[in-house]
């Protein structure tokens, strides 16, 4: 499994406007300058991200993009899935087929399916107001013995 810049970006991209709040829709003009995102790229993650209910978008003057809904509620397992497809770690896995040949079973499909739900659990378990929190200041000062 390798994630590209589009779902990088996309996690990016959702971060920042999770640290913005919910109040107004930011631009992609803004969210271009302060992440350093190409805006021509931006244009092209939004849609999937929007389609997937994780973005709303707003037209007009005062237009932009916000969360579909609460950062808490939004995982980035959610994210990379709109973006990237499957992140399952063996191709086979995306068809539900881990037969290699008709006459050979896949002997190490527990093992790929395994990660596979590894990967999901995982990256299921974050969600984007977690990132935020465990990054902010007062989260970084805390520790715990």
């Amino acid at each position: 499994m390798r994630i590209s810049t589009k779902g990088l970006y996309a996690v990016r991209l959702m971060l920042y406007l999770t640290t913005k709040g919910q109040a107004e829709p930011v631009s992609l003009k803004e969210i271009s300058e302060t992440q350093r995102i190409s805006k021509k790229y931006l244009e092209q993650i939004t849609p999937s991200l929007t389609s997937a209910d994780l973005l709303k978008s707003t037209r007009g003057a005062s237009g932009g993009y916000k969360l579909a809904r609460p950062a808490d509620k939004i995982s980035i397992y959610d994210i990379l899935d709109a973006t990237e497809g499957s992140l399952a770690p063996a191709g086979a896995l995306d068809k539900g087929e881990l037969e290699w040949a008709p006459a050979s079973p896949c002997l190490e499909a527990n093992m790929w399916r395994g990660l596979d739900n590894l990967i999901k659990e995982y990256l299921s378990g974050i969600s984007l107001q977690k990132i935020v929190d465990d990054e902010s200041p007062v989260a970084a000062d805390s520790y715990a013995i």
